[in-house]
């Protein structure tokens, strides 16, 4: 099958007429992609591109961000966490800001630079820890074999689980690409639960010409009334996905009810830390600190729609913020924060 993007976009013209499809991607790499190329303006007026929930910073709830907040005013410890996440508002704080308060809030670009941080100080250091199935295994090993001192803060969600909620949710979607990254730590076999429903997946790669190709089969898959699982990525992602990866998972961690912002809670999507390694749990570590804690809202977050990007019931421009209140310099939510939020690739490619 060509390749290359023009003759992809012929075989989609000549494929897609009739009623309106919509096809949901579910990776923030995925929408820089599409927005970076244009690629939506090269799709028939009837095919609706939707950016879904594939920001692992934007879909973590503000309770989750406040608790952290309220750890690092309670204990002086070292906190780590990857750039993006430290830039998320509350109440118009964030992680630099405690940092520019005299906070030891350290950015890592790695959980491995938080245990080494560990292993040269005799301060607890806490690591915060985000994403999905894909940064998942690295921070299984550093919880196996990190310091005495070294606890995460595990906010992970696995995201696997969470597509049954997007089915089964606000609007209908015809047909989904799945997450590459995600796709290759999980396999295409982790998609098998979701036949069923009869909905047409593919998994594809990040060039312009995967996602294009993608789209392409989804849209024969629907003429021809079939559905499945399909793999554009074959290049990267096998049936059984990384096995190790999976097992070092497995034996790490466990699944939970976990909050999305947006979604509510979804069941089996929270990560939570099995007993065996309780003692590298911030939350049990600290759990003194927890015990008196107590949300609360962000008021100037009354407004921000982010939870309705991220189940891609609207696009950023819908939301009265975006580009006036809220803006890469000065973000309101957290969808205009991350480089895998939709707002915020937007505003890099000057969309409006």
């Amino acid at each position: 099958m060509e390749t290359d993007t023009g003759r992809i976009r012929e075989k989609i013209e000549k494929i897609s007429r009739g009623k309106d499809i919509a096809i949901m991607h579910l990776c923030g790499t995925h929408e820089d992609t599409v927005s970076k190329y244009n690629l939506r303006s090269l799709l028939p007026e009837n095919i609706r591109l939707i950016a879904g929930p594939g920001c692992p910073v934007c879909i973590i709830p503000d309770t989750d961000l406040q608790k952290v907040f309220h750890l690092i005013e309670s204990r002086d410890i070292i906190l780590a966490t990857f750039g993006d996440m430290a830039r998320v508002p509350f109440q118009d704080r964030s992680l630099f800001y405690y940092r520019s308060r005299g906070k030891d809030v350290r950015i890592v670009y790695s959980v491995f630079d938080a245990v080494e941080i560990a292993s040269k100080t005799e301060r607890d250091v806490v690591f915060f820890g985000i994403g999905f199935e894909t940064t998942m295994p690295s921070i299984a090993v550093a919880i196996r074999d990190s310091p005495e001192n070294f606890y995460v803060y595990s906010a992970h969600r696995y995201f696997i689980p969470a597509i049954e909620a997007i089915i089964k949710g606000d609007m209908r979607i015809d047909a989904f690409i799945n997450p590459g990254h995600v796709s290759t730590i999980v396999g295409v076999k982790a998609y098998e639960r979701y036949e069923k429903y009869r909905i047409p997946m593919a998994i594809a790669g990040f060039e312009p010409q995967d996602v294009m190709l993608a789209i392409y089969i989804l849209l024969k898959a629907l003429k021809d009334g079939k559905s499945g699982i399909f793999n554009e990525y074959t290049r990267a992602v096998r049936y059984e996905g990384n096995v190790l990866a999976q097992k070092v998972i497995d034996d790490v961690f466990e699944s939970s009810d976990g909050e999305w912002r947006g979604f509510g809670i979804i069941p089996e999507t929270g990560v939570k830390i099995k007993d065996e390694f309780q003692e590298k749990d911030a939350e049990k570590a600290f759990e003194d600190v927890f015990s008196d804690f107590q949300p609360v809202e962000d008021k100037r977050k009354k407004h921000c729609r982010c939870g309705e990007v991220l189940k891609g019931l609207i696009t950023p421009e819908e939301c009265s913020l975006y580009m006036k209140a809220c803006t890469p310099r000065n973000p309101v939510g957290p969808c205009m924060v991350s480089f895998e939020g939709t707002c915020s690739i937007w505003a890099k490619y000057g969309i409006m």
